[in-house]
């Protein structure tokens, strides 16, 4: 998107489904995303969010889950996804140490929204997901404002730029630049088509186990800076426009453990890997009155159908967050190269795939 090449540019194509319009979780109607980066210096870092519906959030909440693959991380808001299925505010990824000002910012935001919040009502479950960007970011300047924040919010749309953005600013994947990526995935049923939707903040992975579509890149790729252990993480955020429960969702979220291992990661110790999912389906008013509320279920003869999607969408997702970011220079002189580097590389790869 915003004419940036990504990996199906290269003629690397994940999966066998097809792909939204945009291949973005922009394809999920309602759902837009926005960046504020923060580039000057050492200082490289950003904010992402993330709108999963047009209308008033809190008044209006989603049927979301939420999975913990590895824990390593300092999320806010999981525990009331986990316990009640809903999600109301947007969501908002940054880096480690700025969740407590990001969280602040959120609901700031909700509460200008909503005046009833804290007052004729209880109050709001703010979402808010980290990875460290420390490598390349002077991570402990605390850097991000609740500007930023709102920024990121001002800022979104249908149409956003993918790698070294926002959030992804500072990030790292398989020790090449990571960041912001997306793909999309659509369902057919008979006479349906759904969409399923993934955005990923990737920092996690070492290089020479990096995997581009079943080729092991990252034993062919020269080394440029000394080994490290994978310290990273990854969010993973799923929107689909498929009826589905908490629970089904969640089924969603495990499967984009695959995904992320497709690209060669074997979820180390310290690395956190959180994935959220929600539909735009399934909604629940904040002031519900009827004591018994219809919902929609997919019917689970066909949700292997979605499993896919979401697997296939995820790694595409990782990959494009690589090959759109650019080599970035940052804290202390710390590089990170970016995968475009190796383009030449990746051709060589697919045409000696082809005999």
């Amino acid at each position: 998107m915003k004419s940036q090449k990504r990996i199906a540019d290269y003629g690397i194509h994940i999966g066998c489904m097809k792909r939204g319009v945009l291949n973005a979780i922009t394809d999920v109607a309602g759902v837009r995303v926005g960046h504020c980066t923060l580039d000057d210096g050492n200082i490289k870092t950003g904010v992402t969010a993330v709108i999963p519906h047009e209308g008033n959030m809190f008044q209006e909440k989603l049927f979301a889950a939420c999975h913990v693959i590895n824990g390593f991380g300092k999320s806010v808001g999981l525990i009331q996804i986990e316990e009640l299925g809903t999600l109301e505010t947007p969501i908002i990824l940054t880096n480690t140490l700025s969740t407590g000002t990001a969280t602040e910012a959120l609901v700031r935001y909700m509460l200008k929204e909503n005046l009833d919040i804290g007052k004729e009502t209880g109050t709001v479950n703010p979402v808010v997901c980290e990875c460290n960007d420390g490598f390349l970011n002077d991570i402990r300047g605390l850097h991000i404002r609740e500007e930023h924040v709102l920024q990121a919010l001002a800022n979104v749309g249908t149409e956003f730029e993918e790698g070294s953005v926002g959030a992804g600013r500072g990030m790292s994947c398989y020790q090449l630049k990571g960041g912001i990526g997306t793909a999309s995935r659509l369902v057919e049923i008979d006479n349906s088509t759904f969409t399923i939707g993934v955005l990923v903040l990737s920092n996690f992975g070492e290089k020479g186990d990096f995997v581009v579509d079943g080729h092991k890149v990252g034993k062919s790729i020269v080394s440029l800076e000394q080994p490290q252990e994978d310290q990273g993480s990854i969010i993973v955020v799923i929107a689909t426009d498929i009826p589905m429960t908490e629970r089904q969702l969640k089924r969603l979220c495990r499967r984009s453990s695959v995904g992320i291992t497709r690209t060669g990661a074997y979820i180390g110790n310290g690395s956190g890997e959180i994935a959220i999912a929600f539909t735009t389906s399934n909604r629940f008013a904040h002031y519900e009155k009827a004591p018994v509320c219809p919902i929609g279920i997919f019917n689970e003869n066909h949700i292997n159908l979605a499993f896919r999607a979401v697997v296939e969408a995820t790694e595409e997702a990782v990959l494009n967050s690589m090959i759109c970011a650019e080599t970035t220079k940052g804290r202390d002189g710390n590089v990170r190269h970016s995968l475009k580097e190796y383009a030449s590389f990746l051709y060589t790869l697919i045409d000696n795939s082809k005999h």
